[in-house]
């Protein structure tokens, strides 16, 4: 899969904003494959990031705003195959609705997951059909108001005893937070800045 620029990059992740925390891709015993599908909408002359509200019961992240993902399965083809596997199973997206664009590189996450962004484009009209055991609500984002980095804030909060740093972007009544928002600072870094 081509990476969306030919730059190579450095693994991104939760430990660039936090120096002396550990480096979640290097430190870690076993860290565990994952993909995310990061679905550009055309709506004309707005683009928009599809995005989801996990389930308040989930055992991780619950409730929190997420792209379509999760963990690369054996049977997957690599990334792009459970990128697309997920975004059908989490909101019924169907894969001929997408095209792969690239990937954004390796991003590591505190909680063990080596997470690779699947970028692509997604042709409306979307029926989508939330699956009700991971996902309440799937909505979009402008990529407009996503790219802006007056809408980037670098928050902190406390994490194992130290102060831990991590970006949001709260568009209206949603919190954008944490991994998700961590990606879209990555997308805007490489791509957009």
């Amino acid at each position: 899969m081509d990476r969306l620029t030919d730059q190579a990059y450095e693994p991104a992740g939760d430990h660039i904003l936090n120096p002396d925390l550990p480096d979640y891709g290097e430190d870690l015993e076993q860290v565990r494959d994952a993909a995310v599908l990061i679905g550009i909408v055309d709506r004309g002359t707005e683009a928009s990031i599809l995005l989801t509200q996990r389930t308040a019961h989930l055992r991780s992240h619950a409730g929190q705003i997420a792209f379509p993902g999760g963990k690369i399965d054996e049977d997957d083809d690599g990334p792009v195959g459970a990128a697309l596997r997920e975004a059908h199973e989490e909101v019924g997206l169907e894969s001929d609705l997408v095209e792969i664009l690239g990937d954004l590189g390796d991003y590591y996450t505190g909680s063990g997951y080596r997470v690779v962004p699947v970028i692509a484009t997604v042709k409306p009209p979307l029926i989508l059909s939330p699956n009700p055991a991971e996902v309440d609500e799937v909505f979009e984002v402008p990529l407009s108001f996503l790219m802006n980095p007056e809408n980037h804030q670098k928050k902190s909060g406390e994490f194992r005893g130290k102060t831990r740093y991590y970006y949001a972007m709260p568009f209206e009544q949603r919190y954008i937070w944490g991994v998700t928002a961590g990606i879209l600072r990555v997308l805007y870094n490489r791509v957009y800045a």
